[in-house]
């Protein structure tokens, strides 16, 4: 579903993607684990075609990020923590502008829309205006919107941030079962206990550079460690990109 060779992409003298490679199969929820400046979001948002790498190569579904962006739009949803909704629309008027926005006739998004009732409990959203919602309402509303089109690659950035539990819970649920013969999910994080639960396989990110790239149980074999929070800060010293900056469990 996904195949990543070489991704870079440079901000002046910043590198903030450095030789990034990984593939997602079809059915996998595949995790980008790393701390705030690690290179998730910029490897994120080159995928989803609002960036331009530097270098590298990445398809999506079979279609080229940099040849053919319209069909790479097509086939994802992006879902972030801080993703906004018209405060006047209600939730049902929000996915049917975005449905609309999609080519859906309106038939359609309103079965989809139930659908997704179904799956994401929007009761209480769809006939509400947005800017009375609190934040895991919004959210619900936010990752409705960006499976309305049915993507076959989702992306989910920090997309948990701020939630409280039910909405998290939610958001959690949803992503687990959306991978299919012919979706997949990318859930990036720092959060190491959403990525045990919820990730087929994980690639590590550190200063740009995926330093490892294996199931959890793999790293933590790899790294001799009880858990994912010991194998990530074990696998970043191995690494050598740690080096001036203090890196302990």
């Amino acid at each position: 579903m996904i195949e990543v060779q070489g991704l870079t992409k440079r901000f002046d003298e910043l590198v903030a993607v450095d030789d990034v490679s990984f593939g997602v199969d079809a059915g996998q929820v595949f995790g980008l684990l790393g701390p705030n400046g690690a290179g998730k979001t910029t490897t994120l948002r080159v995928l989803a075609t609002l960036l331009r790498a530097d270098d590298g190569r990445a398809t999506i579904a079979g279609h080229d990020v940099q040849r053919e962006p319209e069909a790479v739009r097509r086939a994802i949803g992006v879902v972030n923590g801080g993703m906004g909704l018209y405060d006047r629309l209600t939730g049902r008027e929000v996915l049917h502008y975005f449905g609309e926005l999609y080519g859906m006739r309106r038939a359609a998004i309103e079965r989809r829309v139930e659908e997704l009732d179904g799956l994401l409990d929007l009761a209480g959203t769809l006939d509400k205006r947005t800017g009375a919602f609190s934040t895991g309402m919004k959210q619900k509303i936010v990752v409705a919107r960006a499976v309305l089109h049915d993507p076959q690659v989702l992306f989910f950035d920090e997309a948990t941030s701020g939630l409280d539990v039910m909405a998290r819970r939610a958001v959690l649920d949803f992503s687990r079962r959306y991978p299919g013969e012919t979706r997949a999910v990318v859930w990036s994080t720092h959060v190491m206990s959403e990525v045990e639960e919820l990730c087929d396989r994980v690639a590590v990110l550190y200063r740009g550079r995926v330093v490892a790239d294996d199931t959890v149980a793999g790293l933590k074999e790899a790294a001799d460690a009880p858990d994912l929070e010991q194998a990530f800060f074990t696998l970043v010293r191995r690494s050598g990109l740690a080096q001036g900056q203090e890196v302990a469990a």
